[in-house]
C-alpha cells in the first residue's frame, strides 16, 4: 500500500491496514507554524488525500484526538500538539469486499457461471448499496473473480427482478460474452405479469433514454441520446387481481436497456403488477415488487462455441401471485 502522506518533518505515519481491514491511526506532530490555524484546516493540509468534509465528519464523530482529547473542528492549534487521526472506511471502500451471500448456482464450469438471482439482491455496488450485493457474494465464493473486471458480471437484473444471469470466470470469457450481448445473440426470456390485456403477441420497438424530469426513471424517448430498444411479447395467460384484469406475458429481449420491459409495457399502457417506479400507485400494495422473472437464458459457450440454454421456474412469490390471479403456472 502506498504512503498515506508525503514525507514531512511533522509525520509519523503507519499506513498499513489492520487485520480487520480498517486503516491504522495516523499520528501527526504539529509545529509552531500551525499556531492559530483551525484544526480542520491543519488536517486538510497535512492529509490532503482526505477531503475536508470527510475530515470534519471524523472530527464530529470523535475519530480525531488532540493530545488525547476529542478535537473540535473550529478550535485553533497551538502548534505543539499531537493529533491522532483514525481514518474510517467509507461505505464505498467496502464495495468490492468478499461477503458470504447465498447464491443459487444453476451451472458452473471453468469459463462461466449461470445463477438464479433472487428478488431483493442488488447486482453491483452503487450509492445506497455499497455492500451485500451479488458482486460481493461472487468474490467470496469465487476468489479468482477478483482478477476479472466487475467480478465477471456482464449484464444485470434490477434489484427486485428475479431470474437467470451469466457471469464470466475469465477475462477471455467476459470479452466473448460482452460481444455476444452486443451482437444481440444472447437469448433472454422473461415472464411478466401486467395490468390489462395486451394483444396476443407483438413487438414493441421504441428507443429508451433517461426520463426528462425524473432522473431515477427511464422513458421512451426521441432524444438523440436515447438508445434503440425492442421487446417481443406473447400473452400466455389471463386472470384478475382485486377484480382488475391482468395478463401473463412471455417477453424476449432483442436489446438490453435499463428497465426495458418495465418501460416498454408502461408506455403501451400495461404497467407491471407491483412495479413501484412505473406502476400505478393505488395498486402498489397488490405485490411488493415488479412481477418480472428472467426465466430462460441461452448463449454460445465462450470455450466450446456450442449453444447452451438454461431455465429457472417462477420463484414462490410470483407463483403465489399467479395462483391468486387464477393463472396456471407456465412451464419454462
Amino acid at each position: 500500500m502506498s504512503s498515506l502522506l508525503p514525507e514531512t518533518e511533522f509525520d509519523d505515519v503507519d499506513d498499513e491496514i489492520s487485520a480487520g481491514g480498517q486503516p491504522e491511526p495516523i499520528t501527526l506532530r504539529l509545529t509552531p507554524e500551525h499556531c492559530g490555524v483551525r484544526i480542520d484546516k491543519v488536517l486538510s493540509q497535512l492529509v490532503p488525500e482526505f477531503s475536508r468534509s470527510r475530515l470534519q465528519q471524523w472530527i464530529e464523530a470523535g475519530h480525531v484526538l488532540v493530545d488525547g482529547q476529542p478535537a473540535r473542528a473550529k478550535a485553533l492549534a497551538l502548534g505543539d500538539e499531537t493529533i491522532v487521526l483514525r481514518p474510517q472506511l467509507a461505505p464505498e471502500d467496502n464495495s468490492f469486499k468478499p461477503e458470504p451471500i447465498d447464491l443459487d448456482i444453476v451451472h458452473e464450469d471453468e469459463a462461466i457461471l449461470v445463477l438464479n438471482k433472487p428478488a431483493g439482491l442488488v447486482v453491483h455496488p452503487a450509492a445506497g448499496n455499497w455492500s451485500g450485493t451479488l458482486l460481493n457474494g461472487l468474490l467470496h465464493r469465487y476468489p479468482d473473480l477478483a482478477g476479472v473486471p466487475r467480478a465477471g458480471i456482464v449484464h444485470r437484473l434490477d434489484k427486485e427482478t428475479s431470474g437467470l444471469m451469466t457471469v464470466a470466470r475469465t477475462l477471455q470469457a467476459q470479452t466473448d460474452l460482452v460481444r455476444q450481448l452486443q451482437a444481440r445473440s444472447v437469448k433472454r426470456e422473461y415472464l411478466a405479469l401486467v395490468w390489462g390485456t395486451p394483444h396476443l403477441n407483438g413487438r414493441i420497438e421504441a428507443a429508451i433514454g433517461r426520463h426528462p424530469r425524473d432522473r431515477v426513471k427511464m422513458a421512451v424517448s426521441t432524444h438523440s441520446s436515447a438508445r434503440p430498444a425492442a421487446t417481443q411479447y406473447q400473452r400466455i395467460g389471463q386472470g384478475a387481481l382485486d377484480g382488475k384484469p391482468v395478463s401473463l406475458m412471455r417477453c424476449q429481449l432483442e436489446t438490453g436497456r435499463t428497465h426495458q420491459i418495465r418501460v416498454h409495457f408502461q408506455s403501451a399502457g400495461f404497467s407491471l403488477v407491483g412495479d413501484p417506479l412505473y406502476g400505478k400507485p393505488h395498486l402498489a400494495a397488490v405485490f411488493p415488487r415488479q412481477a418480472l422473472h428472467a426465466c430462460r437464458l441461452g448463449l454460445l459457450h465462450p470455450v466450446s462455441g456450442e449453444h447452451e440454454e438454461w431455465a429457472a421456474g417462477l420463484p414462490e412469490d410470483m407463483a403465489a401471485l399467479l395462483a391468486r390471479a387464477g393463472i396456471d403456472i407456465p412451464s419454462v
